[in-house]
């Protein structure tokens, strides 16, 4: 797994590609924590790259979620591919979690 981040006017842009499943997940809590550690409070996760997503992914992406919500902050998604948005639909996530077809289209809603 590949995680990119790049400081915008309106959060923090999170490129994920590769495999976000139960060995990768704890290197993508680590990398949001800092995020939210050093006072960020809007995460728009890309996941254009993001080739498979299990279980452990889920419930890190929903930890995040969680930790931005306590401090009045968001996560949105963008660019799922059509097996990971499969995985968010059928899990749910998909009704709990803003989903936007690009990171343009993400950040341009916030």
């Amino acid at each position: 797994m590949e995680i990119r981040k790049q400081k915008t006017e309106k959060g923090v842009l999170v490129s994920v590609s590769g495999r976000l499943d139960a060995v990768t997940s704890p290197d993508f809590d680590k990398e949001m924590e800092g995020c939210i550690a050093g006072g960020e409070t809007v995460l728009v996760v890309d996941l254009q790259g993001l080739e498979y997503i299990s279980s452990a992914g889920l419930r890190s992406i929903l930890a995040v979620t969680k930790k931005l919500k306590a401090r009045n902050g968001k996560i949105v998604l963008a660019s799922l591919q059509s097996m990971v948005k499969e995985v968010f639909e059928i899990s749910g996530f998909s009704k709990i979690l803003p989903i936007f077809s690009s990171k343009e289209e993400a950040l341009s809603q916030l």
